[in-house]
């Protein structure tokens, strides 16, 4: 953590379980937390399951004008944001090729793509600025192994971790004279899947295998604050177990 102040994290996609489970980590590991969704009560609900303190925020991301009116809002709130951890996402699949719908690819492109291409590009200055500047978002094993039934799926995955790398090179080229060492960094979870106590207790005879829990996502969330960021800037960070 930042010396002399708690650190401002934004939590983008935060009404489903990890969501949650990244926004109380992240408040009590001592962050101020914003917590992101498009609606206004299941938002509200998971910031209170959180825990004291998360901030809850109403946003549709796929508009940019949205995102530069939430922007102002939070630092109005508490001035430079030092961390966006970007869980949005979606599943879409079909049966191959031929039938990959364009309702689909629609769907996923605005939850894949263009939430993160709006989120990055309004908060990339006060990232760049921060001595502990964060960005993550969290993609797929499938995009290494495509198959023709989730093509669209790993093709908006893709297309998200490409622009990450981008955001991760702008940041390893800005590093002010005053302070030489890489202070921000841009990384990608890698998981197969993740997991969390509901869907446990919903299916109690599957092992989900390789899955990782939503506490553990949140946990390699934390740790983005305290590693080094010219270790972590531009990584691909495997959490399957």
């Amino acid at each position: 953590m930042s010396a002399g102040r708690p650190l401002n994290v934004v939590v983008t996609g935060g009404s489903g379980p990890s969501g949650i489970a990244t926004a109380r980590a992240l408040r009590e590991a001592g962050h101020m937390v914003f917590t992101v969704g498009s609606d206004g009560p299941r938002i509200e609900a998971a910031a209170a399951e959180a825990g004291d303190g998360v901030v809850p925020l109403v946003c549709d991301l796929a508009v940019l004008a949205d995102v530069r009116a939430l922007h102002a809002t939070i630092s109005g709130k508490a001035g430079m944001v030092d961390g966006v951890i970007h869980l949005v996402g979606g599943w879409r699949g079909a049966k191959g090729i031929t039938d990959q719908s364009d309702e689909d690819w629609d769907f996923l492109e605005r939850g894949a793509i263009t939430t993160l291409r709006n989120v990055t590009r309004v908060f990339y200055d006060d990232l760049a600025a921060s001595d502990t500047g964060r960005f993550a978002m969290v993609t797929s094993t499938a995009v290494a192994t495509p198959t023709a039934a989730g093509a669209s799926y790993v093709a908006s995955k893709a297309a998200a971790e490409a622009w990450t790398l981008a955001v991760a090179e702008g940041f390893s080229g800005e590093q002010p004279s005053a302070s030489p060492e890489q202070h921000s960094a841009a990384v990608i979870f890698v998981v197969k899947g993740l997991v969390d106590a509901g869907m446990r207790a919903k299916y109690p005879g599957r092992s989900f295998p390789d899955f990782t829990d939503v506490t553990d996502l949140a946990a390699a969330a934390v740790g983005l604050f305290t590693a080094p960021a010219a270790e972590l800037n531009g990584q691909r960070l495997l959490l399957s177990r």
